[in-house]
């Protein structure tokens, strides 16, 4: 019977390209391996620093580099020149570092991001600047920021491919309703443990979250913080007691600026009035003060 050859002792030719040996391919290889950063592994368009202890952004990152992990480190700045170099990267995982300063214009040369992750960092707030440039952003986490306590109104104006969008466990009291209501095709959006104050210029949003079509993961802890009257009740049960305590009930304030409103009315009305009959007094006593001469005059004639 004739003996077969192991599968490991055959030569296969496709493995290296038409016209290069394996020693050459191994040099690319070893090629690729220097120019890769260090403390980071490298492979085809990917460089991954996972966990390094890097305390700032690595160097020598290949130009082409599409994905690019810089998860678990201590990293606390993004230089804004250094990532406009890898102009064709698409994705960037930065969690868990120490990014707290402000980030408005850092990204600005790299338009073709699709993935973002900035969550478990110390970031503060999101401007307009911030995300404004990267047109093709797809996913976005920034979850885990507890000193995140403002997103502006248009932060997102211009991010309209954004599919998933991740603001849970933060320092978030308010989203304005427009904030999301407007990106097309958002289908996923977290909420949870926030300290969401539920007062009336918040029923626009809550009202949003009932009517629209994005799904909200670990809903049950998507709950308002205060006011005390309405702590830990969920959102989509707030929306009637909200409507209920905006659009029907008046609180003690409403009825003191009520209160002061028909005051300053009825002040200004006898004022007007007592104003109205000076004036009807001074007429009348010119008027008979003019008689009076008219009739002096006829009795001299």
């Amino acid at each position: 019977m004739e003996k077969l050859q192991p599968l490991f002792c055959t030569r296969n030719p496709s493995r290296f390209p038409a016209g290069h040996s394996a020693k050459e391919s191994g040099m690319g290889m070893a090629s690729e391996r220097i120019n890769c950063p260090r403390s980071c592994s490298c492979q085809y368009l990917e460089v991954n620093c996972t966990g390094q202890q890097l305390q700032e952004f690595p160097e020598a990152i290949p130009l082409d580099t599409r994905k690019l992990i810089l998860a678990a480190n201590n990293v606390s700045y993004l230089p804004t020149v250094e990532l406009s170099f890898l102009a064709d990267l698409v994705y960037l995982d930065c969690k868990k570092n120490l990014l707290g300063h402000d980030l408005d214009f850092t990204l600005i040369g790299v338009a073709k991001l699709v993935y973002l992750d900035l969550s478990f960092n110390s970031l503060t707030q999101v401007t307009f600047s911030t995300f404004s440039h990267l047109l093709s952003l797809v996913v976005l986490k920034i979850s885990d920021n507890p000193s995140l306590v403002a997103i502006e109104k248009d932060a997102f104006a211009n991010n309209t491919w954004l599919r998933h969008l991740d603001v849970s466990r933060t320092g978030l009291t308010f989203l304005d309703a427009s904030t999301v209501q407007d990106l097309p095709n958002l289908r996923f959006l977290g909420l949870s443990n926030n300290l969401w104050h539920c007062n009336c210029s918040f029923l626009d949003f809550v009202t949003w979250m009932t009517e629209s079509n994005v799904h909200f993961p670990d809903a049950d802890n998507v709950t308002c913080y205060t006011p005390e009257s309405l702590h830990a009740l969920k959102m989509p049960a707030v929306e009637a007691q909200l409507h209920f305590n905006c659009l029907t009930q008046l609180y003690k304030q409403d009825y003191i600026f009520l209160c002061l409103a028909g005051f300053c009315i009825f002040f200004a009305g006898t004022v007007a009035a007592w104003l109205a009959g000076i004036c009807a007094v001074i007429c009348e006593v010119h008027i008979s003060k003019g008689e009076e001469e008219e009739e002096e005059e006829d009795t001299v004639t």
